[in-house]
């Protein structure tokens, strides 16, 4: 395959997948766009960088229900030149136009997490009737393991192809420590808010402070709900939490490096990219059983436990605290594995599934 013309249609630059578009887009094989159908939300953490020449942002805005987004763009594309699309996300305009008048000219592949519960009522029709529009899919690039299952189960006559997400691992990998240290420090990186699971890890950490251990555990990110999560955790253990903010992605890498643990114990995630990255640092990592990349990123490298049951996390940290030997294992094997989540690995995948679909 030479010179294939290949268009992504994505919400918005995220520096997640954008690391993944670069690797696409430095094949001398793919001829890359990506569009965007916004350059930032009102209220995205993330710092803005300049677009690469491969990348634009679409004119348009966005209509709003509840939680619910349906972007609205000034762009009807003219697919002469394009050889396969992809977009990551149905509710939008553009999409919408794509798959129900343009799917049967050029190849279209849907790229997604696992679906959602819908809502119920009105909203809930005009949700089923925008997921309609993926039977017209030629193939669907699904997000993990969770996610396959569930699209083969929507869509049983579709081809399904596991494609999730993938970030730039090189800043992780830096000098790599032995682990674990003294004392030993459990990290948390996502917004602090109960969907992440934060009160269940407060009250796990609790446990670990009170039967004596030597433990830390540093959070990072965006403040939401952290002071009344603190406010009825005993003062010994909130001495023991660091709280350090928000962090811009570029900082990152370093408190992965001083961490000797990773939790993310979630009530949902539909991938979290930040097990990719602590799989790329070489961290032992306690997932909870609700967060998409789990089954994916999760072996032999450490523990998946029940979302929001306190008492498995608690047993979960339990068994690396009181085992040195298994949170090195774990770390190691980590390591190991991250040879396979690098963006060049991901965009192998891309490609293979690009050549399936012509």
């Amino acid at each position: 395959m030479s010179n294939l013309k290949v268009t992504f249609y994505s919400i918005l630059p995220s520096p997640y997948q954008r690391d993944l578009f670069a690797a696409i887009a430095a094949r001398p094989d793919i001829s890359l766009q990506v569009k965007y159908l916004e350059m930032t939300v009102d209220d995205s953490p993330w710092p803005q960088k300049p677009l690469n020449d491969y990348e634009s942002v679409l004119p348009g805005t966005d209509l709003r229900w509840g939680s619910s987004r349906f972007h609205v763009n000034w762009h009807l594309p003219n697919f002469e030149d394009t050889d396969v699309v992809v977009l990551n996300g149905y509710q939008s305009f553009v999409s919408q136009w794509i798959l129900r008048t343009q799917s049967s000219k050029i190849p279209c592949i849907f790229w997604g997490e696992k679906m959602v519960g819908a809502a119920t009522g009105v909203k809930g029709d005009i949700q089923k009737a925008f997921a309609a529009s993926l039977n017209n899919c030629r193939a669907i690039a699904a997000i993990g393991a969770a996610a396959v299952e569930d699209y083969q189960t929507r869509y049983p006559d579709k081809l399904v192809a596991p494609i999730p997400y993938y970030c730039d691992l090189k800043n992780f990998q830096k000098d790599i420590p032995q682990r674990p240290r003294d004392p030993i420090n459990i990290f948390f990186c996502g917004q602090i808010i109960a969907r992440k699971g934060v009160d269940t890890l407060l009250q796990a950490f609790s446990q670990i402070i009170e039967q004596g251990l030597n433990a830390t555990l540093t959070m990072v990110g965006r403040e939401a709900e952290f002071a009344d999560f603190m406010a009825d955790i005993p003062e010994s253990v909130k001495d023991k939490v660091i709280y350090a903010g928000f962090q811009a992605p570029d900082l990152l890498p370093e408190f992965f490096n001083q961490a000797d643990i990773f939790v993310l114990p979630s009530r949902y995630d539909g991938w979290g990219v930040v097990v990719n990255q602590a799989v790329g640092a070489g961290l032992p990592i306690i997932c909870s059983d609700a967060v998409g990349s789990a089954a994916d990123l999760v072996k032999d490298n450490g523990i998946i436990f029940s979302a929001g049951d306190q008492q498995e996390l608690y047993q979960a940290l339990l068994t690396y605290i009181s085992n040195p030997e298994k949170l090195t294992a774990a770390s190691q094997a980590s390591y190991k594995n991250s040879s396979q989540w690098h963006p060049e690995a991901g965009a192998e995948r891309w490609v293979k599934l690009f050549s399936e679909v012509l």
